[in-house]
């Protein structure tokens, strides 16, 4: 049993932000701002924040397929030390997760090599390939927690419809990525004057709008649960708006990066800046920070995608895109708070809430009877990045000797230490 005490409680839940106290017996909140039991242990925060463990919606793991890059003994150690307390793990994998015994491999070995909790999404149609959809209900039935094809987009708007209306029957929650796959093919940059100045093939953002507006028609035509993976052009707001307003059941995300970084950061071809969708513009991110704010925007994660040396040491155009993010995902996140103004109840909303809320799970809250999952954090502490001394097998992050603000002092799963820092920890 722990007693929290002295702690800055950030509750996405109630938006509130004030010091109090946490009770924890056997993996659950007990109480709120109650005093010490005798038996329990005190754990003095020093005024620090105490939230939800991050729920990180949509992270690549390598295994099975790729274990060189991500395995999922590094990718639980990359989450604890990240305050990510939930993985929801993508099923780009090889093979691909479109089968109840591949999603039963993944869940029994995560579970006896992580500290984290992992949760896994299924394919949605067989091997990711767009022609034949998965066995849906089975998977749903073997814990799948949604269906996607990750970035590839299923292309074929026929058997979409399908995939969704029978999604529908069975209450299944679709993730889409919304963009036209023949205007994105071959693109590695978003259109504009730097693009053309680097000399890089580029896509317009109209092509995420177009995707957009086809997968809300299916939407519409369907009621089917819905949730797009990234949004990060202005550009799709107001149809994503639209779609809200109009009752549909749908939600949407964007990756940390895109919230932080822009099209100039790419700089002189740096391929740890290599994004699928690309970075776009700063109008684009200004918007996008503000989506988030009123909520237009509901999930902020990772999109942890990690990649070895020799798939980025290529030209920018041949390079693999994605960078690793379940490290630095909080220090980046503290960005939006310290520089962009937004509260850390609402950053908290976006990281650990609304996503468990999404997927259907308990997580994100500090309510009484809540999952112990928690992320004991300082907002301020600086610190220099060093991509070297990230926990996972991947070091490509374009925050590589960064200045960031923000270091997760401890992490709790169901109310056990699964990482806590040192004082010498970089």
């Amino acid at each position: 049993m722990l007693w929290f005490h002295n702690a800055r409680l950030i509750d996405p839940e109630t938006g509130t932000d004030e010091i109090g106290t946490l009770l924890i017996r056997d993996g659950q909140i007990v109480e709120r701002d109650g005093p010490c039991p005798e038996d329990a242990e005190a754990v003095d925060c020093h005024g620090k924040c105490l939230a939800p463990g991050i729920v990180d919606m949509g992270v690549q793991v390598g295994e099975p397929g790729a274990q060189h890059k991500e395995s999922l003994r590094t990718a639980g150690l990359a989450a604890a030390r990240g305050g990510v307390s939930t993985i929801v793990m993508r099923p780009d994998t090889d093979p691909a997760i479109d089968t109840p015994e591949v999603l039963e491999y993944v869940t029994r070995r995560a579970q006896a090599r992580t500290p984290v909790h992992i949760r896994a999404m299924a394919a949605l149609t067989r091997g990711r390939a767009g022609r034949e959809m998965a066995e849906i209900g089975f998977l749903l039935d073997a814990g799948a927690v949604a269906f996607t094809d990750g970035d590839r987009v299923v292309s074929d708007t026929k058997l979409l419809g399908r995939c969704m209306s029978y999604a529908r029957g069975m209450g299944a929650l679709i993730i889409g990525h919304p963009q036209d796959a023949g205007l994105s093919a071959g693109a590695c940059a978003s259109s504009g004057k730097f693009a053309s100045l680097k000399g890089l093939p580029a896509v317009s953002p109209m092509a995420e709008r177009m995707g957009l507006d086809r997968d809300m028609g299916l939407v519409e035509m369907t009621g089917v649960r819905y949730h797009a993976d990234q949004i990060t052009t202005a550009r799709s707001l107001p149809a994503l708006m639209r779609a809200k307003n109009n009752g549909l059941d749908v939600s949407a995300g964007i990756s940390i990066h895109h919230l932080t970084l822009n099209e100039f950061d790419v700089g002189d071809y740096r391929t740890f800046f290599k994004f699928t969708p690309p970075l776009r513009s700063e109008d684009d991110r200004r918007a996008l920070v503000q989506a988030v704010a009123e909520g237009i925007i509901d999930v902020i994660c990772s999109m942890h995608t990690p990649q070895d040396e020799e798939s980025k040491r290529l030209p920018f155009e041949e390079a693999a895109a994605g960078a690793v993010g379940l490290e630095t995902l909080l220090p980046a996140a503290m960005r939006l708070h310290h520089s962009e103004g937004l509260s850390l109840p609402l950053v908290w909303r976006a990281l650990s809430l609304n996503p468990a809320r999404r997927l259907g799970l308990t997580a994100g809250r500090l309510a009484v009877g809540a999952p112990a999952d928690l992320v004991l954090f300082d907002p301020d502490a600086p610190f220099i990045l060093d991509r070297f001394k990230l926990q996972s097998k991947s070091k490509n992050t374009p925050f590589d000797e960064a200045r960031m603000q923000g270091r997760v002092l401890a992490t709790y799963v169901a109310g056990q230490c699964v990482h806590a820092r040192e004082q010498a920890d970089a």
